[in-house]
């Protein structure tokens, strides 16, 4: 039962028989005959006949263009935005100069100011302590529980 075949497989094995498919070629269609189209709507249609006979047809493809180069400044934007910068720092500077300028001046003025009041005031003061002893004045200052009366200290 299991004895060899001539191709070495058991018998009852047999395999099937193959089948063969070609496949059918088709037949090329005739295409209708192409009605003319104004320019600008519709891309041209190109047909080519192959050595076999077949014809393919297809849209023309324009070859690409390259984008046009654009010229560069000549001078680049860093540079500018860097002396833009610039110009800015020294209008803050000198915003800054006259400030100090300004700051420089109200001390100056105050300080004459002070100057002018302790003037006047100390020479005020002076002119009541060194009266000469004849004049009759009634200025007493208290210092202390001290009393100053026409420059004669009463203690």
């Amino acid at each position: 039962m299991n004895e060899p075949t001539a191709y070495g497989r058991p018998a009852g094995h047999e395999t099937a028989a193959v089948e063969v498919h070609t496949p059918t070629p088709i037949v090329p269609a005739h295409t209708a005959p192409l009605m003319p189209v104004q320019p600008g709507t519709i891309p041209a249609v190109a047909s080519v006949v192959l050595p076999d006979g077949r014809v393919v047809t297809g849209y023309a493809i324009e070859p690409a263009k390259p984008e046009p180069v654009v010229a560069k400044p000549a001078v680049s934007r860093a540079a500018v935005n860097i002396a833009l910068g610039g110009v800015g720092f020294l209008a803050v500077c000198g915003g800054l100069l006259l400030l100090t300028t300004f700051i420089t001046a109200l001390t100056a003025l105050i300080t004459q100011l002070i100057t002018l009041a302790a003037v006047i005031f100390g020479g005020y003061v002076a002119v009541q302590i060194f009266k000469p002893a004849g004049a009759k004045s009634g200025n007493t200052f208290h210092i202390r529980k001290a009393i100053f009366k026409r420059n004669h200290f009463n203690g």
